[in-house]
Parts: structure tokens; C-alpha cells; sequence
């Protein structure tokens, strides 16, 4: 059963600083089975409160390594770059 990640960039305050973290952050969560479905800033809202910059979904094969990537050594080195560079938000999602 697949496990998804879902984070939701409402802001990029600095361009250079998410660059290096997106550029950082990939092979990390491919080492871990992660694989993106998608990466859009193309939104369009249909309906609700919508005000965001830029949407990512990433698969994973279960929750653990959901949690193994995202809490490993190499993510907590590179989490300050997305920290400092977006205002942003991400939840896991069960099928």
C-alpha cells in the first residue's frame, strides 16, 4: 500500500536558498523509495481558500519510509534550507 507525501509551498522567500534545497533534497528521498508524481506551480483553484505557491506529492512505499527519510541524518542537514527559504506545510496521506 503506497503512502504519499504532500507538502504545499505557500511562500518562496528566497529563490536561491529552495533551489539548493530542492537540488539537496531529491536524492534523499529516492535513496529512501521516495518518488515524485508530481511538482507543479501550475494552480488553479476551483473552489475554498486556496494561496499557494507551489504543490509537491511524493510516493513512498509506507509510512516508516515516509518517516526514515525525513528523519534521517542527511534531510535534518539540509531542512534548514527549506525552513529558511518557504512558508510551508505537509501532511502524509494513507491509501
Amino acid at each position: 500500500m503506497s503512502v504519499f507525501f504532500l507538502a504545499e509551498i505557500k511562500t518562496i522567500i528566497d529563490d536561491n536558498l529552495y533551489s539548493e534545497y530542492i537540488e539537496k533534497a531529491a536524492p534523499i528521498i529516492k535513496k529512501h523509495g521516495g518518488e515524485y508524481i508530481f511538482r507543479s506551480e501550475q494552480l488553479n483553484p476551483i473552489s475554498g481558500d486556496w494561496d499557494l505557491k507551489r504543490i509537491i506529492l511524493i510516493r513512498f512505499g509506507s509510512k516508516e519510509k515516509v518517516r526514515e527519510c525525513f528523519q534521517s541524518k542527511e534531510y535534518k542537514g539540509i531542512v534548514h534550507l527549506r525552513e529558511n527559504s518557504t512558508i510551508s506545510k505537509a501532511i502524509i496521506i494513507e491509501e
